[in-house]
């Protein structure tokens, strides 16, 4: 296990997230990817809606609970313990904190392509853009979460095994991919000033 700053514990938030991702604790992350498996061969597999699967859980939920509620009356027993149903204003006002994070980062990426007309910006946009949509014709959506989540609870405690060369092997597609997108931009903008002078 690595430790400072390289620490994968610490990037992941240390808590019981990290934990989980990082298999350290065994049984979690054993029923985390047989849910995952279950969730994806219910709704890919054997062909329910999630509209459906949700509507019959909170039906019978509310049945369960109704059903109790009256029972608890007629035999002097206590009301099912049910939490506040409530959404407090900080929690409000922390996903907005965070979505405007978001959304000012994208907008500024909009800025950097449209007004600054940055080549680089604007090539990286368009090829991840592209991955995304090949990608997306591969698979459905419901797939590609269930591949996000078995990658999420795999490759974290393979990288921590292997910290030293994943990083050396990504350094050096890092600096491959970034002399192609750089001759892409310049060829991008020779042509571009080809185009003025004639």
């Amino acid at each position: 296990m690595a430790t400072g700053p390289r620490s994968l514990h610490a990037l992941l938030g240390g808590g019981a997230v990290a934990d989980l991702l990082l298999w350290r604790r065994r049984n979690a992350s054993a029923a985390a990817v047989v849910g995952a498996t279950a969730v994806w061969f219910v709704f890919e597999r054997a062909g329910y809606s999630f509209p459906s699967v949700l509507s019959n859980a909170l039906l019978l939920l509310v049945a369960i609970l109704f059903f109790w509620a009256k029972s608890a009356s007629l035999l002097n027993r206590p009301l099912p313990p049910l939490p506040n149903l409530e959404v407090s204003d900080a929690i409000v006002e922390k996903v907005a904190d965070h979505a405007l994070v978001w959304i000012n980062r994208l907008l500024a990426v909009g800025h950097d392509i449209a007004i600054k007309r940055d080549r680089k910006v604007f090539i990286k946009v368009i090829l991840i853009l592209w991955v995304v949509s090949f990608v997306g014709m591969l698979f459905n959506f419901l797939t590609l979460i269930y591949i996000g989540v078995m990658l999420s609870l795999l490759v974290p405690p393979l990288y921590e095994n292997y910290q030293d060369q994943v990083d050396e092997k990504l350094g050096v597609a890092h600096s491959v991919l970034s002399r192609h997108i750089d001759t892409i931009v310049t060829r991008a903008g020779q042509s571009a000033k080809q185009k003025k002078t004639e």
